[in-house]
């Protein structure tokens, strides 16, 4: 686990877009895991300035998210769909009839709906960058604490404290999920390689529990520890927590050695 420390959040989503970017002009046919919430919207401004300027194009680029809520139509501004839209698909050159969001709609079997997306990321070649953030409960995706390490694509139940966490999000007589379609925790260990974002105090606890914690489903972005390549990007406040800080910055000194003379990646 790569832990890098940052003085501030957008210096986090800068750094996240250069990993993108790099993946994106590297290889002929990238893969990308996409996640939603706060944090990772200054990753996609990033990267819509990007394209915007001539430096990327994401023509080549196969997408595929990591939830949806269940009982949301992607025409609703709350699916995740509208909000991939809003703050990339529409601002960039990808083809959306390869940008995949795990939905069961009405009547649709969840079960047979989560086969049909580990197929869909299969066929592609798999993950090659998976995009995260944590829950303030150590959740990535929507696997919420209790999730099993070996989960695949399923319909979860919301804790409250994510139901709570996410209602600023909706108006006081908006109908709100409680359930979601999520990639499991396998689903996202599969991924070549791992970026997860996390900025502010309220994750500080979560990110210790993720990179010095027990591996537990109680913390399932604990699960992270097992990734070969998991790259963590913190803001000083969600580090905060963390001990042995002086050892991170100074190996990531180190490393960007290393990744002046050969690039990010190992493999592409």
């Amino acid at each position: 686990m790569q832990v890098i420390i940052f003085d501030d959040a957008q210096q986090v989503a800068q750094s996240a877009a250069e990993w993108v970017a790099e993946l994106i002009n590297k290889k002929s046919n990238p893969v990308l895991g996409l996640a939603t919430g706060s944090t990772p919207i200054s990753l996609y401004q990033e990267l819509v300035n990007k394209h915007k300027a001539g430096e990327l194009s994401f023509s080549n680029t196969t997408s595929f998210n990591l939830d949806e809520y269940l009982g949301i139509d992607e025409t609703n501004e709350q699916s995740y769909r509208h909000f991939m839209n809003v703050n990339l698909f529409n601002h960039v050159d990808i083809d959306k009839s390869k940008t995949f969001v795990p939905t069961c709609n009405n009547g649709e079997n969840p079960r047979e709906q989560g086969l049909a997306y580990e197929d869909k990321i299969s066929q592609a070649g798999g993950v090659d960058l998976q995009i995260l953030g944590i829950g303030a409960n150590g959740h990535i995706g929507f696997n919420e604490p209790t999730s099993s390490l070996s989960s695949r694509t399923r319909i979860k139940t919301l804790t409250q404290q994510t139901i709570d966490d996410n209602s600023r999000m909706f108006a006081a007589d908006e109908f709100q999920p409680t359930l979601a379609m999520t990639m499991g925790i396998a689903t996202i260990l599969d991924a070549r390689y791992v970026l997860l974002m996390a900025t502010g105090k309220n994750k500080a606890k979560a990110v210790k529990d993720m990179v010095t914690g027990a591996l537990s489903a109680a913390c399932p972005a604990s699960a992270l520890q097992l990734h070969e390549n998991a790259i963590i990007l913190l803001d000083k406040e969600a580090a905060s927590e963390l001990e042995d800080q002086d050892y991170y910055i100074w190996a990531n000194k180190q490393n960007l050695k290393i990744n002046r003379e050969f690039g990010l990646y190992h493999n592409y």
